[in-house]
C-alpha cells in the first residue's frame, strides 16, 4: 500500500493534467481535424453515398462563388462596427460606474441584465420590437410623425439593425472586464495626481487609461473572437435575409450544411473561417505583447 501511495505521489501532477488533455483532444482537437478532413471530401450526409475525395475542389468552388467573399465582407463590417462601439461604450460606462453615486449597485445590475439573458431570447424580443406593424419602435416612430421603417426587411439597414442588438447585449461584458481592471489599480498614482492639481479628465486620460491598457486589450480580444463568431442573434432574427443582406460566414456555412446538405463545402468554409479568426487573434495578441513591452 505504501508503494502505491509513493507511486501516486510521484505522478500526482498527471492525475490532474491527463483528464484536461483528454477533454481538449476529444472536444476541441478532434472536431477540428474531422472538419479539416471533411473539407477535402464531398458528402451529403447519406449512409448510401460514401465520402468522395475531391481534394481542393471545395476550396476552389468556395472562392469562385460570389456569395462567399460577400459573406466575408459582411462579417468584417459587422465585427468592425459592433466591436468599436462596444469598446467605446464599455470603457465609458466602466469609468462612469467607478464613481460614487446614489443607486450605483442598481445601475450596475441593470447594465448586466442583457449579458445574462439567452441570445436567442434576446433575438426574438428585438425581432418583435423591430416589427413594422406591432413593434414598439414602429409605435415610437408613428407617434413622432415619422414613417415606418422595416428594420429587418430592408436589405440596406438589416445588418446594422443586428449590430444594434449585439451592441446592446455585449457592451456590458466589456464594461465588466474594464471595471474589474479599474478596481485592481493601485490608488497611489491617482492620489499623487490629485495632489499635483490634475483635473479629472487629465487623471483619466494620462493615468487610468494607460494603466488599463492590458485589461482593455483583453476585453478587445475576447469580444473580437465572439463578434466574429456571432450566429445565434442573426439566425434567430433574419436567417441571413432579406435575401443575403445579413448572411455572414457563420450563416452561410450553416445553410450550406443543413439546408443544401453540402457538408464538404461547409467544412471548407469553416476551415477558412477558423484560419481567419486564428490569424486575427494572433495579430492582436502580438500587438498586445509589444505594447506591454514598450509600456
Amino acid at each position: 500500500m505504501q508503494k502505491i501511495g509513493r507511486w501516486v505521489d510521484k505522478r500526482l501532477k498527471w492525475f490532474f493534467t491527463v483528464p484536461t488533455i483528454i477533454f481538449v483532444l476529444a472536444m476541441v482537437l478532434f472536431p477540428i481535424i474531422y472538419t479539416l478532413v471533411l473539407s477535402f471530401h464531398s458528402w451529403r450526409m447519406s449512409a448510401n453515398i460514401p465520402w468522395e475525395y475531391v481534394g481542393l475542389q471545395n476550396y476552389i468552388d468556395l472562392f469562385s462563388d460570389s456569395r462567399f467573399p460577400m459573406a466575408i465582407g459582411r462579417t468584417f463590417i459587422f465585427t468592425a462596427i459592433a466591436l468599436t462601439i462596444e469598446m467605446i461604450l464599455g470603457i465609458g460606462i466602466a469609468l462612469f460606474l467607478n464613481r460614487r453615486f446614489f443607486g450605483k449597485n442598481f445601475v450596475k445590475t441593470a447594465f448586466l441584465i442583457p449579458m445574462v439573458a439567452t441570445p436567442v431570447a434576446i433575438g426574438m424580443v428585438w425581432k418583435l420590437m423591430y416589427d413594422p406593424n406591432i413593434g414598439i419602435l414602429d409605435y415610437i416612430l408613428k407617434s413622432m410623425g415619422m414613417p415606418t421603417v422595416n428594420f429587418l426587411g430592408d436589405s440596406n439597414i438589416a445588418l446594422y439593425s443586428l449590430i444594434v442588438v449585439d451592441i446592446w447585449e455585449w457592451t456590458p461584458q466589456v464594461m465588466l472586464i474594464v471595471l474589474a481592471g479599474i478596481t485592481s489599480i493601485s490608488t497611489e498614482p491617482f492620489e499623487s495626481a490629485m495632489v499635483d492639481g490634475a483635473t479629472p479628465w487629465q487623471v483619466t486620460w494620462h493615468i487610468t487609461l494607460p494603466l488599463l491598457r492590458p485589461t482593455i486589450f483583453t476585453a478587445f480580444l475576447l469580444r473580437l473572437i465572439d463578434v466574429l463568431k456571432t450566429f445565434d442573434i442573426m439566425y434567430s432574427m433574419t436567417q441571413g435575409g432579406p435575401g443575403y443582406a445579413t448572411e455572414t460566414m457563420n450563416i452561410l456555412s450553416y445553410r450550406q450544411a443543413f439546408e443544401f446538405m453540402q457538408f464538404g463545402s461547409a467544412s471548407s468554409m469553416l476551415i477558412v473561417f477558423f484560419v481567419v479568426v486564428m490569424v486575427i487573434a494572433a495579430i492582436t495578441v502580438k500587438i498586445k505583447s509589444k505594447m506591454e513591452v514598450d509600456y
